[in-house]
Formats: structure tokens, sequence, C-alpha cells
């Protein structure tokens, strides 16, 4: 295995520094030399972590950190001869504007440059009439809430049963309610504020939609305030139309939109979740019934990388489910696994003969 024929651009997010460190790390371990391009809401940290590799052996030049303008530094780099792959972890907007720009210089390349990106998610719970519905509402609430929702994998849409609903609603509503924000340096709060003014005014600008919708509710937060700081309020929108806005877009931060559906009618809801959005990230099934958990997996085979079953769709544990997903969400090339290994590296095969040959003639000819 040989590393690939030039460089690799490594392109990391604000939202998990480890990220940021896998992005660079992984394919230099194969061989590679990376540029780092961090997220620019993020480069003291990614900093830290890329001073954390050099202090522990990497040789100066295999990781080259090199913050900058995102559209000017990518200019160039897609324009090199040597470009060789892009890891990259952030929007499906940026990914797919990558992908074009690889395309309309592939002339330049050396080698088919390998593309691995891991993009955006509109991640679902479905919960079924059998739910345990405590266990469902409390995963429900960290896996839409926590980090502000400021996840690939975030929660963002709810499915339930409406046998289940009233007590679902009432408990979603208190457990949202009763959550603690303030600043990260009390670890007694549970949120925080949001990355920025540009994130605060995308995500608040949803809750306003709903606001002003005549197919949405909103019964749980939806108030918010950038005076000390970006804070949004954990939010949660009902909706009488499954194929809303808020139901198919990534919004990126704490805003939860749920669907009420007839327990007689979870097979075509299931078709519902698969088709009102591009993303095939994460999602999961809050299931006591066996047969409706197993029916529920095979249904929504190609709506989720990372499919969970009585869990929160969200918090892949590194070494145990390796992470990503595929449809507009991204290449799932699974960081975490020897499948991410592999696509920075290129087979050689190698054959040495030890027995001389004394004429051309194949036995077959004669």
């Amino acid at each position: 295995y040989r590393p690939l024929e030039g460089f690799v651009y490594a392109v990391s997010p604000f939202n998990f520094t480890a990220i940021g460190v896998n992005l660079a790390a992984a394919p230099a371990l194969m061989g590679n030399t990376v540029l780092w391009k961090p997220s620019n809401s993020a480069v003291l940290s990614n900093y830290v972590a890329y001073d954390i590799m050099r202090e522990a052996g990497v040789p100066d030049g295999v990781i080259q950190f090199v913050p900058g303008d995102a559209a000017a530094m990518t200019k160039q780099v897609f324009e090199h001869p040597e470009f060789a792959s892009l890891h990259f972890t952030g929007s499906t907007h940026v990914f797919k504007n990558m992908w074009r720009q690889i395309a309309e210089n592939i002339d330049r390349y050396k080698s088919y440059p390998r593309i691995v990106g891991e993009t955006g998610g509109k991640n679902y719970h479905v919960v079924h009439s059998s739910a345990n519905i405590d266990h469902a509402v409390n995963s429900t609430i960290r896996g839409a809430f926590e980090f502000q929702g400021q996840k690939c994998s975030a929660c963002s849409r709810l499915y339930v049963s409406k046998s289940k609903w009233s007590e679902f609603r009432d408990k979603l509503v208190a457990g949202t309610e009763s959550i603690k924000m303030g600043p990260i340096t009390d670890p007694t709060n549970f949120m925080g504020p949001v990355i920025n003014q540009a994130a605060y005014d995308k995500i608040t600008g949803y809750i306003e939609a709903a606001r002003n919708s005549s197919d949405c509710e909103i019964i749980a937060g939806g108030k918010h305030s950038d005076r000390d700081g970006y804070y949004i309020r954990p939010t949660v929108v009902l909706t009488s139309d499954p194929y809303c806005k808020l139901m198919k877009e990534e919004i990126f931060g704490p805003v939860l939109t749920v669907y009420v559906y007839d327990d007689a009618e979870f097979d075509s809801t299931l078709d519902t979740i698969s088709k009102t959005t591009p993303y095939g990230l994460t999602g999961a099934v809050f299931a006591e019934d066996r047969m409706a958990t197993v029916h529920a997996s095979t249904r929504l085979l190609h709506t989720a990388g990372n499919f969970y079953i009585n869990d929160k769709c969200t918090g892949a544990v590194v070494g145990q489910q390796p992470f990503g997903g595929s449809r507009a969400s991204g290449t799932n090339d699974k960081p975490g696994s020897p499948s991410l290994l592999q696509r920075f590296v290129s087979p050689r095969s190698i054959k040495e003969n030890m027995i001389p040959i004394s004429g051309y003639m194949y036995p077959s000819n004669q």
C-alpha cells in the first residue's frame, strides 16, 4: 500500500475538535502529506490539537496547519496538479460545491482525487406505540438539545404515535422547559450559546417561520436573545404537515419538530421519513415490540448510516460505532473503521519471476 501521489486537503468544522484531528491525522497515518484548513470559528482549539500532534512526534511539514479564507484557499488547492484527496466535514452545500470544483479541474490532476466527506443530516426519532415513553422522551431531549443541537447527527424531527402523544407531549415539554442554560464554564448548564451570529440568525429564522406558520405550533421554548451571547432556548414545534420546511431542512440548532401519526399508519410514516429529506445520516426507533424494531430497521434501510434501536440518534461511540451516512449526508466512509484508512492509500501489486523462460511459445501453442 502506497500513500497517494500528492497531498490531502483536510477541511474541518467548528463543532468537534476531535473531528479536525481525525481529518488530518488519518491520511497522515497512511503516509500522506496533509494541508489542514480549520473552521474560522475554531482556529484556536484546532491549533492546540495540531501542536499536541507535533509535540507527540509528527514531523514538521507532514501536517500543515493553514487557517485562512475558505474560498481563496480551496480555489488554490483544487487548481494544483498534486491535489490527491479531499477529507471534509461540514455542510452539504459546501461539499457539493467542492465536488463541482474538483470535477471542473479534473484534467489538471495526476490522479483521480479521492473524495471523502461527511456532511449534514435531518435526523429522526420514531416512537412506536409500544415504546417506553420516559426513555424515549429523555433520549429525544438529549439527542435534540445537547451541544445546542449543533451536531450533524442531532435529532431534529420526531414522529410519535397518536396513542402515546398526550403522555409524550407533557413529559417532553416539561423536560425541555427545565433545561438549564448558561456559560459553558458552569458544568451544571446543559446548554450554552450557539457558535456565532450567523448561526443565531439562521436558527431563530426557523423559529420565527414556525411562529408565523398556520401548520406549526411552538409548544416549548421559542425564546432567544443575543444580548449576552447567542442564546436560544430549546424549542419544540408541533406540525400538522410532515413535509413542512422545519421537517425537511437542516437547522443545526436546538429546534425539534414533531409530527403525530395515527398508530395504524406506522408503515406509511416510515415511508414518509424516507421521502421527506435528501439526507441519510442517523435515525432511531423506540419500541418494545421486537417485530416493530426489525420492521422499522428494514423499511428505513437507506435513511441512516447510523441507525439506533431504543437509543438517541447521536453520540456514536468511537471504536464501537463507525460514523457516517450516505445520500446527501456524505460518502459514508466510516471514520473509526479500517475502511476510512483505505481511502488514503493506493494498492500496488508486485510480481517477481524467479524462473527464466527459454522461449516465447506457450505449451498451448504446441
